[in-house]
């Protein structure tokens, strides 16, 4: 109750905090003006008196006559008012005055905003003026709401009702209106757009990472946030800008920063943020530093030594910071002596360990925080060099009978006892045995078997040897095979021949009908005098067959043919009969080396007559040399395995098809990124400048004339490699791939009986052992003759048909159809006669031979136009020796250095001369295993490429297609394809796990409903034929670790799964064949060997160079200047000169470069000058 109190005006608040208010007498005082909303939040009000004041009834009271009506409506309250002023109306209830009455006006908008645009920091003004009675009030929206200028300081309503906006930003932008409003109404302008372009900006890190550290386990975030416009987007990636691993671990939270949960160490490093926008990207970075405990990732173990060893424990820790390594003894500290090291990595080393080295060492990883301790055990031995327990004597035996060596030995550590008899280790096999303690067993002792043997002891402290002499009498009486001679002799006589007679007609009166047959005629001897000596071992060996099956018939009992004795099969004279009869006798080459004049300057064809001492060394047609002694299952000649069911230490060997198919074949081929498919090649054209088997003369059996892959027996000469049943190639019901044996040297096997005793089987090289270019020439007189053209006199080789480019093919090869014509849809053409018989093997060798039949008529041509008064013999004596020393020098210069690698060129060494003491024969174990390393070096395709390095139109040749295929060359653009294909593209590299290319082991030589071939099969099988010691034993040969378990072999054969399979395959290590485990082992880094593939070619190689009276750089083969152009020469000289037009090449053709910057030009390679050759007349 507020009346009589003189109150003149009320504050708008005055009732603001009484809702419930019901009742407010403010009548008989002073109030003249009331501000609008004065009563507006009085809900409850029921009466309300404001009579009998100064009221002044205006426009601006209006609002109070709108709430007296409300009231009046909702009869809810009762309320009185009056005016008082202007007199006109005084007295009157407010409640019923109107606008008209008291000329209020509406407000009418006279000035109007614009659209505007602005960017970042502007000021805008957005003008609005308005008239009306009473004066209106102006009020701004944004997206319809009321703009509150409190809030924001940067906006300000001017007096005139123009709105300004200071600073402008992107929350600016929008939909503006002015409303202007007073008693009498309100009324809106038009909208208008604030657009805000932000002036773009180039990112800038408002929070930069920071260097972090965290311990293992916890969590840890990198902020990283920025401004820019438009606004950036934050990426993260590892320092060295590879993406965040995908893991759940790893968030990044919506400000950016990047967020680890539960560190491990790995999460360690460096960390990049980057934050990109359309002008422009930034980043910076931050490390997180994972601390941890330390932890061993190598930990030392026991270790058992002799004293003067040195002992290696290794002890490796990681952790955060990288923990240090602190060795203890006994919990002391290490002796100070030079003895004793930690090396860098925490290796302790003792070195020339003593017995009072022995005891507990500990090794503890320290970092600040923590430190973690092992512990380990040092046994000393004393060390005891092999002292023998039992020695050998001389003996005499008795032929025939089996005798036993002692010898024994102690030391420790335990002594191995090896067997040398003249000089070469005695391997195990049918023949020798060595005992457990070192006793050896000889079998069936004949005449061969007399000599001096050594027993050797060694441990790694040093060796021991002693020796004795074995003598063997043949006591003069009739044996039981003499009565079977005659018939015997006949009989093997007749069928031989039979079975080599029907094998011709098979080969040569038709084509080839299957691979045996590419096989049989790609490697049936074509020189006379091969064939003759061939039949004569194989007449003998039958011979004595039948007289053995004779007198086995007579003993009614089955000795099966592993335990009988040959020695006393026939007596001596009875030997020399058999050895006349069968042509051995006459085929004993007598060696006349009496044209000095000749031979001091030039080598025969046939390698005779090099090693002044013994002219046959390294002649072709003789018995290979071998490392080690023969392995045969009875001592003479089967090979092992032949009898399925017979174990070898304990297991079955494996069918040689089941070695391949699990460990050899493969589809995958990895290249090599250094050198060039000619590496391959250039190995196999050599190979044919060494070594080539006899093979046998009949593919069909002796005993009934059956052809060999129709029977799959191992009937002389058969020795089928029998399919195993779950083979995906027993196609057409196909239990066997053709296999016959190579062929016997007169006076080995059975037919070694010469010298009145057995030998084991020896295989014959048709070759020369030297590197002489025999591939080109031939290794025979007989073979010289064919390929020379003596018609013109001038000292060249016979040359075929001349291509476009001027250039000529080889000749084609006369005589019945071969190999080269098997299918007369495919092609007419005949092979091209080389030589090596192997020249139309695959057309990359082809190729190589073409280039080298070139180079002789190209350097002969030169010599005569230099020398005019030579007859034809001197220029082609001359160039062949040219050629020859080229091949040397490309050999030993450019090509053994890649395959040796570093190591190996030392332990090949250095070239002091020719030594006559040095045989330069080829071993079996080269021949027939080592050297066909080449064969996992083969691409599965012939790549051809024209003159700009692409494919030619007919394009690339897979191997199957490139076999005896000559017409290849002569229709689809001669040599230069093939021969860019070999410089131009990587070879294979030699993968453990890759070996042969399965175009080897399942397309060889393959023909349409055949069985194909299988390479590396052939490869073991024929290591068993001719007699080659398992892998174990070249190991010890090689200074290699004896290997009595498969984990034994983890040094040279690291892939635990290659193990393994050979560990299924073969049972024991001791079984393992000699070829897959050469293959297997791992490479010596920069070579392309392993250990004992290096030992066995680096000894070879060693002997074909030492033991060459001829070799190149032997003083006064050629005077100092011819040699220095010898040493000028490459194979890049010899394809730019040869090929049919190669312009371009690198100098290093087993180098890969990349074309063209790789290569040069022809004329930059360096030449021969052929003028140091001109005989100078006084």
């Amino acid at each position: 109750y507020l009346h009589f109190n003189q109150i003149e005006t009320l504050e708008p608040e005055s009732f603001t905090h009484l809702p419930k208010l019901e009742r407010l007498f403010l009548h008989n005082n002073r109030i003249a003006h009331l501000i609008p909303g004065t009563f507006s939040h009085l809900e409850s009000m029921k009466r309300l008196r404001l009579d009998s004041n100064a009221l002044h009834c205006d426009c601006e009271i209006l609002w109070l006559a709108e709430l007296l009506k409300t009231y009046a409506e909702s009869g809810n309250a009762q309320a009185a008012a009056t005016c008082e002023y202007p007199r006109r109306i005084q007295g009157r209830s407010v409640a019923t005055i109107t606008p008209e009455e008291l000329n209020c006006e509406r407000p009418r908008i006279t000035s109007e905003p614009q659209d505007v645009d602005v960017t970042s920091g502007n000021t805008v003004y957005f003008t609005c003026r308005a008239e009306g009675n009473p004066k209106p009030e102006i009020i701004w929206l944004r997206n319809n709401n009321e703009l509150s200028m409190k809030e924001d300081s940067r906006l300000n309503l001017l007096d005139d009702g123009t709105l300004m906006i200071q600073n402008t930003q992107e929350t600016d932008q929008g939909i503006y209106q002015c409303m202007a409003k007073n008693v009498a109404g309100e009324v809106k302008t038009q909208e208008v757009t604030l657009r805000y372009f932000e002036s773009p900006a180039r990112p800038s890190f408002v929070i930069h990472p920071q260097n972090t550290e965290v311990l293992v386990g916890e969590s840890v975030t990198l902020e990283c946030s920025a401004a820019g416009h438009p606004q950036p987007r934050i990426t993260w990636t590892k320092g060295d800008r590879t993406p965040l691993p995908n893991d759940p671990r790893v968030t990044i939270t919506p400000s950016g920063g990047l967020y680890i949960q539960n560190v491990k160490q790995e999460d360690s490093g460096e960390y990049t943020c980057f934050a990109t926008n359309s002008i422009d990207n930034i980043h910076a970075t931050a490390y997180i530093i994972v601390q941890a405990l330390p932890q061993f990732t190598v930990t030392p173990q026991d270790k058992t030594v002799i004293e003067g060893q040195t002992v290696d424990f290794p002890c490796e820790a990681q952790g955060y910071p990288q923990p240090v390594i602190a060795w203890t003894k006994g919990g002391g500290q290490l002796s100070v002596d030079r003895r004793h090291l930690v090396l860098s990595s925490g290796t302790l080393r003792i070195s020339r360990v003593a017995l009072h080295d022995q005891g507990q060492y500990e090794c503890q990883a320290v970092n600040i925080i923590g430190s973690q301790r092992i512990v380990v055990y040092l046994t000393v031995q004393p060390r005891v060099t092999p002292v023998f327990a039992s020695v050998p004597s001389d003996m005499t035996v008795e032929v025939g009978t089996n005798v036993q060596i002692p010898c024994s030995a102690q030391g420790e550590p335990e002594p191995v006892i090896t067997w040398n008899k003249d000089g070469v280790q005695v391997t195990e096999s049918g023949k020798f045995h060595v005992s457990p303690e070192g006793f050896l067993t000889i079998r069936d002792v004949g005449t061969a078997d007399e000599g001096r043997y050594e027993c050797v002891a060694r441990n790694t402290i040093g060796y021991s040897s002693v020796s004795m002499v074995l003598s063997v009498n043949v006591p003069n009486v009739s044996r039981n095979g003499d009565p079977f001679v005659q018939t015997s002799i006949v009989e093997a006589i007749a069928t031989v021949d039979r079975a080599i007679n029907s094998t011709r007609t098979h080969l040569f009166d038709s084509r080839p009908r299957s691979p045996n047959d590419l096989l049989a005629l790609f490697r049936y001897p074509r020189d006379p005098y091969t064939v003759e000596q061939a039949r004569a071992g194989e007449i003998f060996e039958r011979t004595l067959q039948l007289i053995q099956d004779h007198v086995q018939d007579g003993l009614m009992v089955d000795l099966n043919g592993t335990s009988y004795h040959y020695n006393d099969l026939v007596s001596p004279q009875y030997l020399n009969l058999i050895a006349n009869l069968s042509g051995c006798t006459a085929h004993r080459r007598v060696n006349n080396c009496s044209d000095m004049c000749f031979h001091q300057k030039y080598r025969t064809h046939d390698g005779t007559c090099n090693n002044l001492q013994h002219p046959m060394w390294g002649a072709s047609l003789t018995a290979f040399e071998r490392l080690l002694k023969s392995v045969y299952e009875n001592g003479f000649n089967l090979p092992r395995g032949i009898e399925p069911r017979r174990l070898s230490n304990g297991y079955a060997l494996p069918m040689p098809r089941l070695v391949s198919t699990t460990l050899i074949g493969t589809e995958t081929v990895t290249p090599d990124d250094q050198y060039t498919h000619m590496l391959m090649q250039w190995g196999q054209f050599l190979d044919h400048d060494l070594d080539l088997t006899v093979a046998a003369l009949s593919e069909a059996r002796f005993s009934d004339g059956q052809h060999c892959s129709s029977v799959c027996t191992n009937d002389p000469p058969c020795f089928s490699i029998m399919i195993p049943p779950n083979d995906p190639r027993v196609r057409n019901g196909a239990r066997c791939m053709f296999f016959v044996r190579s062929s016997p040297v007169c006076g080995s096997g059975m037919t070694s009986l010469l010298m009145n005793s057995v030998y084991p089987r020896e295989q014959i090289n048709q070759l020369t052992s030297y590197i002489d270019a025999s591939n080109v020439y031939g290794s025979s007189d007989h073979e010289a003759l064919e390929i020379r053209d003596l018609a013109s006199q001038r000292g060249l080789l016979r040359q075929g048909i001349v291509q476009r480019s001027g250039k000529p093919l080889l000749p084609f090869a006369t005589g019945p159809p071969t190999e080269c014509m098997r299918d007369e849809n495919e092609s007419p053409i005949p092979c091209f006669l080389a030589g090596d018989q192997r020249s139309n093997e695959q057309l990359g060798l082809t190729s190589i031979h073409t280039l080298w039949f070139r180079e002789h008529n190209r350097i002969a041509t030169e010599l005569l136009k230099l020398n005019p008064h030579w007859d034809g013999d001197t220029i082609y004596h001359e160039t062949r020796k040219i050629v020859g020393a080229e091949m040397q020098h490309i050999t030993f210069s450019h090509w053994l250095p890649k395959i040796f690698g570093e190591v190996g060129m030392k332990m090949l060494g250095e070239y002091k001369g020719y030594d006559p003491s040095v045989n330069s024969g080829i071993t079996n174990e080269f021949a027939t295993a080592a050297f066909r390393f080449g064969h996992t070096l083969i691409n599965p395709f012939l790549y051809r490429l024209d003159e700009n390095f692409e494919p030619i139109p007919q394009g690339h040749l897979p191997l199957h297609k490139a076999f005896f295929s000559p017409f290849r060359i002569v229709n689809e653009g001669g040599i230069d394809p093939l021969l860019r294909g070999f410089f131009g593209v990587a070879g294979k590299m030699r993968v453990p796990s890759q070996l042969l290319n399965t175009e080897l082991t399942e397309r060889l030589f393959s023909m349409a409903r055949t069985v194909a071939l299988d390479l590396a099969a052939m490869n073991i099988q024929r290591g068993r034929d001719h007699g080659i010691p398992p892998y174990h034993d070249f190991r010890v040969y090689c200074n290699l670790s004896s290997a009595q378990t498969f984990e034994d072999l983890k040094n040279e054969i690291k892939n635990p799964e290659i193990r393994e399979k050979l560990s299924r395959l073969y049972g024991s290590p001791l079984n393992i064949d000699l070829f897959p485990a050469l293959m297997v082992e791992d490479l010596i880094p920069g070579s392309r060997l392993g250990p004992t593939l290096m030992c066995l070619l680096s000894t070879q190689f060693r002997r074909i160079r030492d033991g060459d009276r001829l070799w190149y750089e032997n003083p006064g083969v050629f005077t100092p200047a011819q040699l220095t152009q010898i040493k000028q020469t490459s194979l890049a000289r010899v394809l730019c000169d040869n090929g049919d037009n190669i312009t371009r090449v690198q100098h290093d053709v087993f180098k890969v470069a990349e074309f063209p910057h790789g290569y040069s030009s022809c004329e930059d390679i360096p030449k021969l000058d052929l003028r140091m050759w001109q005989d100078c007349c006084e």
